[in-house]
Parts: C-alpha cells; structure tokens; sequence
C-alpha cells in the first residue's frame, strides 16, 4: 500500500469520528487508565530517587508500573516489601 492511500484512510477515519463522534465510555476509561499508569510511573521514580538512600529499587517495567498505578499507595508499599522479604 502507498503511504498517501493509508494517509488518506486515515483522514477519512478522522473526518468521521469528528462527524459522528467517539464513544463515550470507552473514550473516558482510556483516559483514566493513562493517568493512572503516568501516576505509577511517577511514583516508582519517588521511589527509587527517595529509596536509593537504603537501598532500595523497584525497575520501572510494565508490571511495577500497572500494580502501582492501579492500586496506587498500597501497590507501591506491596512492592518494596516483596523487594525487602522476599527478593
């Protein structure tokens, strides 16, 4: 395929959702995961930055990042115990 027909292709998919408009909810829950998992992200980072001085570091993989981000506080201390007692 050339590049200007799946450019055009692309256009036409973006005239239409434009027209007749994207759904709702899965739009919203897109949305939300993505926060969520940059909220992870950064706080695997803290972590690692503020955890560096006793010696503590959790690798910032999709795994961590997930576990963080969607259990938020509580995630982020199940992995530093599973790091201290277990690894």
């Amino acid at each position: 395929m050339s590049s200007t027909l799946v450019i055009s292709i692309m256009v036409v998919l973006i005239v239409i959702l434009l027209f007749v408009g994207a759904p709702v909810k899965p739009m919203r829950f897109i949305a939300n995961s993505t926060v969520k998992l940059g909220i992870g992200i950064l706080l695997l980072f803290f972590l690692n930055v503020f955890g560096g001085a006793v010696g503590l570091h959790i690798p910032i993989n999709l795994f961590t990042v997930i576990v963080s981000g969607f259990l938020g506080i509580f995630g982020l201390g199940s992995l530093a115990a599973i790091h201290l007692f277990i690894l």
